[in-house]
């Protein structure tokens, strides 16, 4: 490869100005680097002998029907990040303002009841992957009590199930400690901020799944949800903060749902990064979809995501908008 039949006999060829010819090199023996070699010198291809003739045929006879087309220079195509259209950014915000002002005594009378049933912040943030992958800081009201799990233990008479299930409740608790995947960095890469308190948000919905699977934990009222915050997630009140992500540009009214950084992170092949290339939303196909057909799976609910990513306009936006309010309606909190 290195001799003058080899990349030696190119270089004669280049300096002579001759008209570029494909050349290919038939070799006893080679590796990756005397590969690079070859193919940064202007060398077509490289087989190693012995070598299967109708594979060098194949790949002789494309290189000629294609020769020209190959000496062109490819440029690669930058991907230009999602823009949102004028008109809808403008029904955004014009619908997100006309909301919060008309919202704004219910906002006032939530943020009371919040505040004097339980101690803490009445609004809490966490961070979300939106279009684009672009990350910014998404609101809700609190539903919940801030110690939510600690008070397990206290509530443990409550718990239908025999005493021995009652010992087993007393060990849930919400640990502190780091995760695996927060270990390597030192602190909680998935943090949810309320004023001064911070909650581990992958852990607290770990601990959420759990529980919810757990069998020996079976009490009427959940204690980890406040009265007023009960009420709040039927009627989805709590989620009525997010109107001024849209109003500041973070979201739209119809949309993919913005997902927490440790699912949007393991989102990044094609299949499913295609869904990110839309607009973030408070409602979308997956929410007017659910209704009436139970809880859906994951493709499924990836499925609708592509689909509106790819065929997501005005129109449609207006059909998802009018179809929200019954869904809201139905018994299943989506």
């Amino acid at each position: 490869m290195l001799g003058s039949n080899g990349i030696g006999m190119v270089e004669s060829l280049s300096a002579k100005k001759l008209p570029r010819v494909p050349i290919f090199l038939l070799v006893t023996h080679f590796n990756k680097n005397l590969l690079s070699v070859a193919l940064d010198a202007g060398i077509v291809d490289v087989f190693e002998l012995p070598f299967v003739t109708e594979n060098v045929e194949k790949r002789v006879n494309f290189t000629i029907n294609n020769w020209e087309a190959l000496q062109q220079k490819f440029q690669k195509k930058s991907s230009t990040p999602y823009k949102t259209p004028f008109g809808k950014r403008l029904f955004d915000i014009v619908f997100s303002g006309l909301a919060l002002l008309f919202f704004s005594p219910i906002f006032l009378i939530i943020y009371i009841l919040v505040k004097i049933e339980s101690p803490g912040p009445a609004f809490y943030y966490s961070y979300r992957a939106g279009t684009g992958y672009r990350i910014f800081k998404f609101y809700k009201f609190r539903s919940m009590y801030i110690n939510a799990d600690q008070r397990l233990k206290d509530l443990k008479h409550l718990n239908q199930y025999e005493a021995d299930a009652v010992s087993e409740v007393e060990e849930i608790k919400y640990e502190l400690n780091l995760c695996s995947d927060c270990v390597s960095y030192g602190a909680c890469q998935f943090p949810l901020y309320a004023d001064n308190t911070t909650w581990c948000e992958k852990q607290y919905m770990t601990s959420k799944k759990t529980n919810a699977k757990s069998a020996f934990i079976k009490i009427k009222n959940d204690p980890r949800v406040t009265k007023i915050g009960n009420f709040i997630r039927n009627a989805s009140i709590d989620e009525l903060p997010q109107l001024w992500n849209v109003f500041i540009g973070n979201m739209s009214i119809v949309g993919n749902r913005p997902l927490p950084l440790y699912e949007a992170e393991k989102l990044t092949v094609d299949k499913y990064a295609l869904r990110f290339i839309a607009p973030a939303g408070i409602t979308g196909l997956w929410q007017v979809e659910k209704r009436g057909k139970g809880d859906m799976n994951e493709d499924e609910r990836l499925m609708l995501d592509n689909s509106y990513a790819l065929n997501h306009s005005f129109k449609n936006d207006l059909l998802v908008i009018l179809k929200t309010v019954p869904a809201l309606l139905q018994k299943e909190n989506v």
